[in-house]
């Protein structure tokens, strides 16, 4: 009831300011047309004319329901058209009457003042917010902002900025390659340049903050802009992907940080999902260490192709407990179990290949920080070999279909101890998969994924929020990267090319220097390199090396019908000797011995141990 007495006072309001401007109107038509001279019988009767056909056709074209508060462009084309049809029907009535009273001329004036201040007494209440928001603005304290994509994306975030005070925002300029947008306005914003000016703009309009608004563009596009941007001196906040653009629900908390991958310039890589739901839909699927980085979004994208049951399988209870929740909020209908359990107890491993019998294995369960593990190598040992080798085993004995070892490029020429256990595991999973009858063992190796735990990435960001310094072991030290779900994508592509005792091998682009992804990283946070945050070189921790590779000398590459997936040639190896080996090892490990590196050389020959150790 509240709200109908509001909407009749509203229009009782706006037809009283209509009549008045009818009036006004008619009486300075008059008045300019005679020179002053008014009858005012004559204007009275043609004010009461239009005062019943404004009535009855604005009240057609809706004119008296607009909301004050967001009238647009669609109200003010109404309004326009119905002084229009006005127009013409009071030259209509004019040539009538043969203009004795009302003539051409007067009619003119009255429908141009009559249209411009029924627009005014409608717009009347933005048009105030604007003045108030204008004059505010040269004293307030909000952040001022480029808008870099001029596109719908650009345009919604702008309005949300202008709408709302929860933000502390203002948009100041816009910068768009679109050459017909130049020097336009977008929601009263000027395009002031485009890509390439991005720096000057930042300088000229005296930018603190830089939004990049263009969700549909490549990665390669988003690398070449964040490059310009990073030299502005301002944090920069990027806008992901196109659902929330599908979706018309973009506002300023869909912006995140702009991140150190999104200079790497490599766009997503493809995966042939038909080949992944293949083998893996309707099927039960072990993941162990399913609660770690690559593990999880492993879980997760295997929940997302329909597996008969996923067992997430980890000794650690908080990850697993947390990716548990958020698999059964997400897959609500999906067949999940996890397990609380080490891979290096062998019975509890039997039990459950016996109780649940798994058809596909991803085994990502292994101690994996190398300056940690070059301080507990019997761990490494313990875990990463003899967890592999209990894992492994079951899996040939329960007649498992597909086992997936995640390896690492670490393991090639290793320089510590978690590389050269690593490479042990990649020795078992080929000479178990020799054997094998019924199952096809392969291992997938990959380098560095961007924000995995203990990454450099995380570590980065942790080193600025406190102020620096952000540190850095060599100059010139590289490294592989690829994002998590990439990465995860592959290996369970490799898995549907698995035909047993395969290393897969990926292509994870161009090598990237840590120095680099850390100055790029200072700058994205809008901090000078070396002058706010520094960044000061620690030297290369023990078992470190300025560059991983990805095959031994010995090793050659064979492609799959995905490019960015290699097979490399496995080496020739003599399994009595290993076998006789990991059992010597085995003892060694468990009687705790200091000299385990030196055991482990005798496995992986190309394994070097740090000097600085000896």
């Amino acid at each position: 009831m509240k709200g109908k007495n509001a909407r009749f006072l509203q229009k009782t309001v706006l037809i009283a300011v209509d009549v008045l401007i009818i009036l006004l109107a008619t009486l300075l038509a008059y008045a300019s047309v005679t020179g002053g001279n008014v009858n005012l019988a004559i204007v009275g009767f043609w004010a009461l004319c239009n005062v019943t056909l404004t009535v009855i056709f604005f009240s057609i074209f809706g004119l008296y329901d607009v909301v004050f508060s967001s009238i647009g462009l669609p109200d003010i084309v109404k309004n326009v058209l119905a002084a229009l049809i006005l127009a013409i029907l009071n030259l209509i009535g004019a040539l009538a009457t043969g203009q004795q009273h009302i003539r051409f001329g007067m009619v003119l004036i009255y429908v141009f003042v009559f249209a411009c201040f029924t627009i005014l007494a409608r717009s009347s209440k933005r048009l105030f917010r604007f003045t108030k928001r204008y004059f505010e603005e040269k004293h307030d304290d909000k952040k001022r902002v480029m808008i870099v994509g001029g596109g719908e994306a650009g345009e919604m975030l702008i309005k949300d900025m202008q709408r709302s005070d929860r933000f502390n925002y203002k948009p100041i300029c816009i910068a768009d390659d679109n050459p017909e947008k130049l020097g336009k306005y977008i929601s009263g914003i000027k395009v002031a340049g485009t890509t390439e000016n991005i720096v000057a703009l930042a300088k000229r309009f005296e930018i603190e903050e830089i939004f990049i608004t263009m969700p549909s563009i490549s990665k390669k596009r988003v690398s070449e802009i964040v490059n310009i941007c990073k030299d502005c001196g301002c944090p920069v906040k990027i806008l992901p992907g196109m659902f929330q653009l599908t979706s018309g629900e973009i506002n300023i908390s869909d912006l995140r940080d702009v991140d150190v991958q999104d200079l790497l310039g490599r766009d997503q890589v493809d995966v042939n999902l038909d080949e992944i739901m293949g083998y893996i839909e309707k099927k039960v699927v072990l993941v162990t260490g399913g609660g770690g980085s690559i593990g999880s979004e492993l879980c997760r994208q295997i929940a997302s192709h329909n597996p008969k049951e996923l067992i997430v399988l980890d000794i650690y209870e908080n990850n697993a407990y947390d990716l548990e929740q958020e698999l059964k909020k997400s897959y609500p209908e999906l067949n999940l179990l996890t397990l609380i359990a080490s891979v290096r107890d062998l019975p509890k491993i039997e039990s459950v290949f016996e109780k649940y019998h798994p058809q596909i294995v991803f085994h990502a369960a292994a101690h994996k920080h190398v300056p940690l593990m070059e301080t507990s190598p019997n761990e490494a040992v313990k875990n990463n070999v003899f967890g592999t080798l209990n894992v492994a085993r079951c899996a040939d004995k329960y007649e498992v279909e597909t086992f997936v070892q995640i390896s690492t490029d670490k393991a090639v020429n290793p320089t510590n101890i978690m590389g050269a256990t690593k490479r042990i595991c990649e020795m078992i999973i080929q000479t178990i998969g020799r054997h094998s009858k019924k199952t096809k063992f392969v291992a997938v190796r990959f380098g560095n994924v961007l924000g995995s735990n203990g990454s450099v990435i995380p570590l980065f960001k942790k080193q600025i929020a406190e102020g620096g310094p952000v540190t850095v072991t060599h100059k010139e030290i590289i490294r592989y990267f690829m994002t998590i779900p990439e990465a995860v994508s592959l290996v369970l592509q490799a898995g549907a090319y698995a035909k047993g005792g395969q290393i897969f091998v990926l292509d994870m682009g161009e090598p990237v220097r840590i120095y680099d992804l850390a100055w790029n990283l200072i700058k994205l946070s809008g901090f000078e390199p070396n002058v706010d945050i520094d960044i000061v070189v620690t030297g290369l921790r023990p078992g470190e090396k300025l560059y991983e590779e990805r095959l031994m000398k010995e090793e050659g590459l064979q492609k799959t019908p995905n490019g960015l997936i290699n097979i490399a040639k496995p080496i020739e190896l003599d399994e009595d000797n290993l076998w006789h080996l990991l059992e010597k090892l085995d003892v060694e490990a468990h009687n705790e011995t200091e000299e385990m590196k030196t055991f482990v050389k005798e496995l992986v020959p190309t394994y070097t141990i740090d000097k600085r150790e000896q």
